[in-house]
């Protein structure tokens, strides 16, 4: 186990982490997910070793410190110091993050290359969107080898703020403003806002979603944000402190029992692998323990009979998620849960449909409802593209299911 995962930092001119063992450094990579006592959040910090400065101008140096406000140099300890960095031979002011409003297009707080890096990043998120946003990442990572990492936050909403590191592959589609994401799940969550249940977000990443339903335009809703990787539950407690601290967050991989290890491994945020901890790779990827979806009664997070809506995405775990739910499941329970579209054999929504009680339902873009699945093969027919996962929605309440049913078609086009 490493003592500290300093995470995020720009080593060399790129984002990587570090991993600190026994006072020396054991590994520099873009992405590490193993064990750590301790985990350092430093994006779009520069992370350099103790040195000291011996490239100086002793010209310049006599004309400074002979001038009134101003001097040659500072100690490592002068706040001055401190709120200055460098990047690419230029001095960086370490800055808070800058903003953009979905609803108005406005840019606020950003540089120069920065309005420029956001342009592009939305004709980038245009031009790929006809190829389900293929490529859209690297044109991210060409785009952030010419501006300062640091922050943005979006606003969601006028009551929903959304941070992430400015040219992320994954969030920044969210500077097209003609962009939505997952837009089957907004439209169910806006036609129910009015009623009373409870928001279980298991798989958040930074909580795009925890944000909105608890927005007042979502209904307000008190939302139980599961994320079992660290670095993504620092993204997602820093989205909760934007927005009053909000959410309920618990740092957790959802899975069908509780107690046990697993590890996560990949480099991407958005797609994180997960596998049971054993023998084997006891030292391999990030180690969280696991949780049933049902011990969230136990613990009396949520109430027996309460209405809730549970959304999953927990990368290839979702059947092993529902059987930890089971109990849930039987209650006033939505579940919306992800069924891959190259997945041709539509494992997810047939293990519900066989094994559950639960009635699913699918968007149709040809009838722009909700449609009933009765039949799997007319998700051959729905599951179009093999790149991205498509949303089935379940439930075995009748209240939930006549409320489904009486979603109009959708007008959007």
């Amino acid at each position: 186990m490493d003592d500290l995962i300093v995470q995020g930092g720009l080593v060399a001119g790129q984002q990587q982490d570090i991993a600190i063992q026994h006072g020396r450094i054991r590994a520099i990579a873009p992405a590490l997910h193993t064990a750590a006592r301790e985990r350092l959040e430093v994006a779009g910090k520069l992370v350099l070793p103790g040195f000291v400065e011996s490239h100086i101008h002793p010209d310049k140096a006599f004309v400074a410190d002979r001038a009134p406000g101003l001097h040659a140099g500072g100690r490592l300890g002068d706040p001055g110091f401190a709120r200055h960095r460098v990047r690419g031979g230029r001095p960086v002011t370490g800055r808070p993050p800058f903003s953009f409003d979905r609803a108005t297009g406005r840019l606020n707080g950003a540089t120069g290359p920065e309005r420029c890096a956001a342009l592009a990043f939305a004709a980038g998120a245009k031009v790929s969107a006809p190829m389900h946003y293929r490529g859209f990442s690297i044109g991210c990572r060409i785009v952030n080898t010419m501006i300062d990492r640091r922050e943005i936050m979006v606003l969601l909403n006028d009551d929903a703020r959304f941070a992430f590191p400015f040219g992320d592959g994954y969030w920044s589609l969210l500077l097209d403003r003609g962009f939505v994401y997952e837009g089957e799940i907004e439209r169910f969550l806006r036609s129910i806002a009015d009623v009373d249940y409870g928001f279980v977000d298991g798989g958040a990443n930074f909580g795009y979603w925890s944000v909105l339903v608890s927005s007042r335009p979502f209904g307000s809703h008190p939302v139980i944000a599961i994320e079992a990787s660290s670095a993504n539950a620092a993204r997602l407690t820093r989205n909760s402190e934007l927005n009053g601290g909000r959410l309920k967050i618990l740092h957790r991989a959802v899975g069908a029992t509780t107690g046990n290890k697993v590890w996560l491994s990949g480099a991407k945020h958005e797609a994180f692998r997960v596998g049971e901890a054993n023998g084997n790779d006891a030292d391999a990827g990030e180690h969280v323990e696991m949780m049933a979806l049902d011990s969230l009664l136990d613990q009396g997070l949520v109430a027996p009979g309460q209405r809730l809506v549970i959304k999953l995405d927990v990368e290839g775990m979702e059947i092993d998620a529902a059987k930890g739910g089971q109990r849930l499941l039987q209650n006033e329970t939505v579940i919306i849960v992800e069924d891959h579209g190259a997945d041709r054999a539509h494992t997810v929504s047939r293990y519900l449909l066989g094994e559950t009680t639960c009635r699913l339902f699918v968007f149709d873009p040809v009838s722009s409802r909700y449609e009933p699945i009765s039949d799997l093969s007319m998700l051959d027919r729905i599951k179009t593209s093999t790149v991205f996962g498509y949303n089935i929605i379940g439930t075995n309440s009748p209240f939930w299911e006549e409320r489904i049913r009486s979603i109009p078609p959708s007008t959007r086009h």
